[in-house]
């Protein structure tokens, strides 16, 4: 069974940018957004993209994921079926180490939250951690993306 495992931070700089090897647009929705299964639908430069993920563990490190590449047509079409609130984010990647974060700007609705992730093979793995990095946020549902598509960032309370 695949599963991801991954850590999340929030980014407290933007010296990321410079030491991005690579940036691309990405759009997504969800079919749905239960807790227990995701099923999300992106468009992730000109591919789109299929994936479903199971409850993530308790610690909030790990989870089961399934992903499908299919066409940009058939993601468009899924898209416009997908629960209100799609999702418009910059993806950097960030090579740092031996591991590559993924460093996602939101835009819209959701601009001024930029989030930065990092898989690994183990959930104790160790990774060097970035100065531009901030507070962990692993766990936290309310950075997932399927929250942040019903709860836009700029309703949070500040």
């Amino acid at each position: 069974m695949p599963t991801e495992i991954e850590r999340k931070f929030l980014v407290q700089s933007d010296r990321y940018i410079q030491a991005a090897q690579r940036s691309e647009r990405i759009s997504q929705g969800y079919l749905c957004s239960h807790p227990d299964r995701t099923v999300r639908v992106r468009i992730k430069g000109g591919s789109g993209f299929l994936t479903i993920k199971g409850r993530s563990s308790q610690s909030g490190l790990s989870r089961y994921e399934w992903e499908k590449e299919i066409t940009t047509a058939e993601a468009h079409e899924l898209l416009a079926l997908c629960e209100p609130g799609v999702i418009d984010k910059i993806r950097y990647e960030v090579p740092v180490g031996s591991h590559l974060f993924e460093v996602d700007c939101f835009l819209g609705q959701n601009e001024g939250l930029v989030v930065a992730e990092v898989e690994l093979q183990s959930e104790d793995e160790p990774f060097e951690v970035p100065s531009w990095l901030g507070a962990e946020v692993t766990g936290d549902r309310r950075y997932y993306n399927s929250y942040i598509a019903q709860n836009p960032f700029c309703s949070w309370p500040r």
